[in-house]
């Protein structure tokens, strides 16, 4: 079982680096520590940032702060019963 808490901080912590507002998932790539192949894991749940831009909706755009745009994945992720 994934822990959404865990999750939103790996997510956070990567994210915070882009330059917001951030208009595309384009945006936040210069941001992650190992670029798309960043992977966020927490219990049985592991996928990369470039699975989570191919599986998960496109987002609302433009997002002006990292916990806005997180917030947004983790519902995703939830919706569609990824976690």
């Amino acid at each position: 079982m994934a822990d959404k808490e865990e999750l939103r901080q790996q997510m956070i912590d990567a994210f915070e680096g882009a330059d917001y507002p951030i208009n595309s998932p384009m945006d936040l790539v210069p941001a992650l520590p190992n670029g798309p192949s960043t992977t966020f894991e927490s219990g049985d749940f592991s996928m990369t940032a470039m699975e989570l831009n191919t599986k998960l909706g496109g987002g609302d755009f433009p997002y002006d702060s990292p916990e806005a745009f997180v917030d947004d994945i983790i519902e995703q992720l939830e919706d569609e019963g990824h976690i």
